[in-house]
């Protein structure tokens, strides 16, 4: 898209990046909702799965999309994404059951995920990767917007309008999305004329990531690791992989060509965001935790603290764009986000009962300011070291890394923080007089022994144990707030050590990421390099003799 102004680059780089916000935002703004779904559609064993299905349908959807793109272009599945999401919205809004809503939201995430694919796709079409950092660094920081205002505005329209509100609000804003895209973004013909679906690689895809992050996402919480069904699902993981490796070796035009891991600089950017979201989600689920349940803020002080870290986030997602596109280094700047991540790692785990709100908020900015540095990047390094014709595959291989590594993360944290907090209960309880624990109910008492946060906030919301409006329940709990509270930082404080792990994974990674010169056009570098070389030999002519090839003469 060479020929486009920079003034219609700007228009249609707005409606990417509203289109961009309204699928991040649904991320943040739903969660603050959930609660009040649930009084109102009941169906509290089917919590999780509000936000399981989104994550599946769109995680599943990003590569087989982004190769489609290729293929037939990318404004048609963008439009379509954005029409997708918008149904979705509409639907989830007039649910009537817990089940419809499920349904719903994954139609949602198929669009969610058609849109990912193609948002970061449309940058590498429209910019040239030399131009390209400072505008992807733009799209950091509007995940970063959408994390900040998300559960303000969740909490908002809950309070005063109506849940169902979080979803239509999805509305207005998709439609100025495609508006802008329907009127500005021109239809780029497509390179790969004679490629064909890999109908056999898009099942066997399907089928091998599904039951992979359906069992990560259920293991430790419905079902312990070493369950039939986690192992079942893994197994069944495994074998498509296999099946799936197989398939793409002999197909024609393979929707995840095998050909890109020899690529030194796909595999360790690949890696890295694999990483990089792992540590990122792991942060912002587990911050928030210990802000309420250790320090005692509400839910909306909470998510008020988080602001600074998503402030961090996007300063640094800008200031690393702009400082890639003048200087076409990158490695450096992975390097610092990853060692900033890891040092803010090292200062969350060592948090405990007497930290304070300030120290947090410290914390949380360090962590902030590596995942701005870092998580714009890889996508941009991928793209400039691939063909145009490739654009597509690669960005929503990177992408769909990310969501991959951000699921496996959050897993395993999650059975960390259980396993370790059923310890330090276990360990506080036994020092609870006995007359005290027999006051309570054994059901209840072997629930808050159990160390499993997720079913602590079910028994509180099922069995209305609610420090308000029942005194007796009141002054039982108040003598575990103590002990809950130790456990709580203590568990947390290992979720985090685990974090540094995994960003001191990323930091070593970093230092083999290869730096190439950014390309400054949207052409391929080996037609870059042609055409500097014509320009500096202006004096070499083209003569055609009869009956002859054409030479080259000086």
């Amino acid at each position: 898209m060479d020929d486009l102004t920079q003034k219609q680059k700007m228009t249609v780089l707005v409606g990417i990046l509203m289109g961009l916000l309204l699928g991040a935002l649904d991320m943040t703004i739903v969660g603050t909702a959930m609660p009040t779904i649930i009084r109102r559609l009941g169906g509290l064993e089917h919590y999780t799965w509000v936000a399981t299905a989104y994550m599946l349908f769109s995680t599943t959807s990003i590569p087989i999309f982004g190769k489609l793109a290729d293929i037939y272009g990318r404004k048609a599945f963008f439009i379509l994404g954005i029409a997708i999401f918008l149904l979705g919205s509409a639907l989830c809004g007039v649910s009537q059951s817990m089940t419809q809503l499920i349904v719903f939201r994954a139609l949602q995430g198929i669009g969610g995920g058609v849109m990912m694919s193609n948002s970061f796709a449309l940058i590498g079409d429209i910019f040239p990767p030399a131009e390209r950092g400072k505008y992807q660094g733009l799209m950091g920081a509007a995940f970063g917007l959408a994390s900040i205002i998300g559960p303000a505005l969740g909490g908002f329209i809950t309070d005063n309008l109506n849940w169902r509100w979080v979803f239509y609000v999805n509305l207005p804003l998709g439609v100025i999305a495609l508006a802008f895209i329907v009127s500005y973004l021109p239809n780029r013909k497509t390179e790969n004329i004679d490629s064909t679906i890999d109908y056999w690689g898009v099942t066997t895809l399907i089928l091998f990531i599904f039951p992979m992050l359906l069992a990560f996402s259920l293991a430790g919480m419905d079902y312990a690791w070493e369950s039939v069904q986690i192992i079942g699902l893994l197994v069944i993981s495994a074998v498509m992989l296999a099946v799936l490796i197989i398939v793409e070796s002999k197909a024609k035009d393979p929707v995840i060509p095998l050909s890109l891991f020899k690529s030194s600089i796909f595999n360790i950017s690949i890696t890295a965001r694999f990483l990089a979201s792992a540590g990122m989600f792991g942060s912002i689920i587990f911050m928030p935790l210990f802000v309420q349940g250790v320090i005692g803020s509400s839910a909306t002080n909470s998510g008020m603290i988080m602001t600074p870290m998503m402030l961090s986030m996007v300063f640094a997602s800008i200031i690393s764009g702009q400082f890639i596109s003048r200087t076409g280094k990158y490695r450096i700047v992975a390097i610092a986000g990853f060692g900033a991540m890891a040092f803010g790692m090292f200062l969350a785990s060592r948090m405990s009962v007497s930290t304070t709100n300030v120290e947090t908020i410290w914390n949380m900015i360090v962590i902030g300011f590596g995942l701005g540095l870092t998580n714009p990047i890889l996508v941009m390094v991928v793209q400039n070291a691939f063909s145009h014709q490739q654009l597509g595959v690669v960005t929503s291989a990177v992408q769909f890394f990310g969501n991959v590594g951000a699921t496996i993360g959050m897993a395993v944290m999650g059975s960390i923080m259980n396993n370790r907090f059923a310890l330090e209960m276990a360990k506080g309880i036994q020092a609870i007089p006995a007359d005290v624990k027999a006051m309570i109910p054994p059901g209840i008492l072997e629930t808050l022994t159990s160390g499993n946060i997720q079913k602590i906030n079910e028994l509180v919301m099922r069995a209305g144990l609610s420090l308000q409006n029942n005194p007796v329940a009141a002054t039982m709990f108040k003598r575990f707030e103590g002990v809950m509270k130790g456990a709580l930082a203590n568990s947390i404080s290992g979720v985090f050590v685990f974090g540094i792990i995994i960003t001191v994974a990323g930091l070593f990674v970093s230092f083999f990421l290869k730096e190439i010169p950014l390309r400054k056009s949207l052409h391929s570098a080996l037609e870059e390099a042609g055409m500097e070389l014509a320009a500096e030999t202006p004096a070499v002519m083209t003569v055609i003799r009869p009956d002859s090839e054409p030479d080259l003469v000086d």
